[in-house]
């Protein structure tokens, strides 16, 4: 079958509050996505960032002062844009302009105004990190529009994509100013869908009935409702990470995504063969240490290693419930097996445990636990710890008969944590199991993440990931890499049972079956490549162009 014939764009401007700043799942999404991307466009790429701290060092940034010097002096001198250009580091090494937004707050209310004449967006209840998010998001705006003008692209395709919310205002900025560029907006997950689930209002049993503008009100969310949805109505190419969320939008934002662009994953960096083995060898061993030394408990390698991780979104991410089945699995679990199970959630901490820390340092193993024996970094409030006090609620206290263990580890795992002094990619091949009973998740980086490392994990039918891979390959008990669990409003408690059914089971499987699971989970992640979704950003690029009626050029 021939390929569709589809409009590209000569050039392409990525913006995003998480270029180069790394805070959430779209750092990942746009940095493994650059890889393709660049191969697709090779230095007509651009993504645009917040320079946070203007002149200090970041180690996403490599500053190159050869790159586009001549429209560089020229933004600077002319229009007044505070600019810093370079190449982000990661694999592809796209070009990065970081931009300083703070200039614009002088001229912020001029710039709400504008937004209300043209397009209704109400900014009158800005609150928290609105008015940070739209100057950068404007100054966005104002980098592609500089550069547009600079290099007279009047009669080229280009694309300006945004993401997420906080951005919204640039591609409205760029509607107003030059309606010829062809806009993107996409939404990773709705503000107010979000904010329903976390503000623990069931949000499926009644979905047909939430109407987005009466709950933004009731949430005091207008003002990011109000962008968010204006911008959905006006971009050229509205988009979304997955169909749950596009059915939230239609909902929330009386809005159907022109077309649902899935979040892939790059492979390249993920170790094969002897140096997979090393690494899981490492990481399994450097786990089991941390647990013995907080403990005094001994493990064997036989010790079944589970983990949740990602953002502290107590409910929306499932970790109440991730808990909830760890502390059934410690009442089921024979006596013959082990498990330890992490929860890896940054959270407010205060650094190491000194008494871990000095205890790390010692070769002989622990046969004392120390107190609180649950938790590796201090937390600041850990009275007002959900995790802490959950696992205090349970009794969940890592007592020496207790067979299931469970370890918080509240802090960033970059390499330089203190404790495991290992990334969470390295720890992540440490693992046997991991588990992601999502409430809320739009896509599911962490359980792709999981099956790309070869780690078989569970997940919801409520996270985007989820409903993937269950068109991909059906719910199953694990055997092909992922189980699906089914999740709604009032089934909490049995999926907290069938997450302990499904770990019991895996238990006892063969060395061999599980070795099959693992394979079967590489594969199905390979279909979720940027190799193969990238193919839904080309074609979003298409509708945009389109939309700007640039087949006219390509056929003259």
């Amino acid at each position: 079958m021939a390929k569709k014939k589809r409009l590209s764009p000569e050039y392409i401007f990525e913006a995003s509050w998480e270029v180069c700043n790394k805070i959430g799942g779209i750092y990942t999404v746009l940095s493994t996505k650059a890889y393709t991307l660049q191969a697709h466009f090779n230095d007509r790429l651009y993504f645009i960032g917040p320079d946070i701290r203007p002149g200090e060092p970041n180690a996403d940034f490599i500053e190159d002062n050869t790159l586009l010097t001549a429209w560089k002096q020229h933004a600077t001198e002319k229009d007044r844009l505070n600019l810093r250009i370079g190449r982000w580091n990661i694999p592809g090494k796209p070009i990065v302009i970081l931009v300083d937004f703070r200039p614009l707050f002088e001229i912020k209310n001029d710039l709400y105004s504008q937004m209300w004449q043209r397009f209704e967006v109400d900014s009158l209840q800005a609150c928290g990190d609105y008015d940070e998010a739209c100057m950068f998001a404007c100054a966005a705006g104002m980098v592609t529009e500089s550069f547009y003008l600079f290099h007279q692209l009047h009669n080229s395709p280009v694309i300006a994509h945004f993401n997420e919310w906080m951005l919204g205002m640039g591609a409205l900025y760029l509607r107003n100013r030059l309606p010829r560029i062809g806009t993107i907006f996409t939404t990773h997950a709705t503000s107010i869908g979000r904010s329903i689930a976390g503000n623990n209002k069931p949000l499926y049993a009644y979905f047909s009935q939430y109407d987005g503008n009466r709950m933004a009100m009731e949430l005091n969310m207008q003002s990011k409702h109000s962008l968010e949805k204006q911008t959905a109505l006006h971009v050229d190419c509205f988009t979304t990470v997955s169909e749950i969320t596009a059915n939230e939008c239609k909902q929330l934002l009386g809005k159907a995504p022109d077309i649902v662009t899935p979040n892939g994953f790059e492979d390249h960096f993920i170790p094969r063969d002897r140096a997979y083995l090393s690494k899981r060898d490492k990481a399994k061993k450097k786990m089991l240490q941390v647990a013995n030394r907080l403990t005094g408990s001994s493990f064997d390698q036989d010790t079944l290693m589970i983990a949740i991780s990602g953002r502290y979104e107590y409910k929306n991410k499932g970790i109440d419930l991730f808990i909830e089945s760890m502390n059934r699995l410690r009442l089921s679990i024979p006596e013959t097996k082990q498990a330890i199970a992490f929860i890896l959630v940054p959270a407010w901490n205060k650094g190491v445990r000194t008494d871990l820390h000095e205890r790390l340092k010692q070769r002989k193993q622990s046969t004392t636990p120390l107190p609180e024996p649950y938790f590796t970094h201090e937390l600041v409030e850990p009275d007002r710890d959900k995790v802490f006090g959950y696992l205090r609620f349970l009794q969940f206290l890592n007592h020496p008969d207790d067979r299931v263990k469970i370890i918080f580890v509240p802090s960033y795992l970059k390499g330089d944590d203190g404790i495991f002094n290992l990334s969470y990619y390295d720890l992540l091949t440490g693992l046997d199991l991991t588990i992601f009973p999502s409430y809320y998740e739009p896509w599911g980086y962490t359980p792709l993440e999981s099956i790309a490392f070869g780690i078989p994990t569970l997940t919801t039918n409520l996270a985007g990931f989820g409903m993937w891979a269950e068109h991909a390959c059906g719910i199953d008990r694990l055997s092909k890499g992922v189980g699906i669990l089914e999740r709604s409003d009032e089934n909490y408690f049995e999926v907290a049972d069938k997450i302990k059914n499904n770990v019991l089971t895996y238990m006892q499987l063969s060395d061999e079956k599980k070795t099959k699971i693992s394979q079967a989970a590489i594969r199905l992640a390979d279909r979720a490549s940027w190799s193969h979704f990238i193919e839904y950003y080309l074609d979003a690029y298409d509708i945009a162009l389109k939309n700007k009626e640039f087949e006219l050029v390509e056929n003259s």
